[in-house]
């Protein structure tokens, strides 16, 4: 499996809306792509220890079968409209990808 993480941090003055959106878009275009397995987007737990990171916003984990379903994803047009529909809300993106 490929896991692809992503983890944004909104501008400020981001409101709880555009916030609810950007979770709502991960489900209505990126689980659409035919290439994920499952997906998962929320907001961070806010468990309070020290080696967890709850500083970012939003949170988004998709499975893959492998890297060339991961790159399939990539440029899908879903994939791409729904950065258009949101990227203007990201201060930081983060991404980790791994082999499972």
């Amino acid at each position: 499996m490929f896991i692809h993480t992503v983890f944004f941090w909104m501008n400020a003055g981001v409101g709880e809306a555009d916030r609810r959106q950007l979770v709502d878009d991960c489900r209505l275009f990126l689980g659409k792509i035919p290439v994920v397995r499952q997906l998962w987007s929320g907001r961070p737990a806010m468990t309070p220890r020290e080696v967890v990171d709850n500083s970012y916003d939003i949170g988004l984990t998709v499975v893959l079968d492998d890297k060339d379903g991961h790159d399939v994803y990539q440029q899908h047009p879903l994939h791409l409209e729904f950065i258009q529909r949101n990227k203007h809300h990201w201060k930081r993106v983060q991404i980790f990808d791994y082999i499972g």
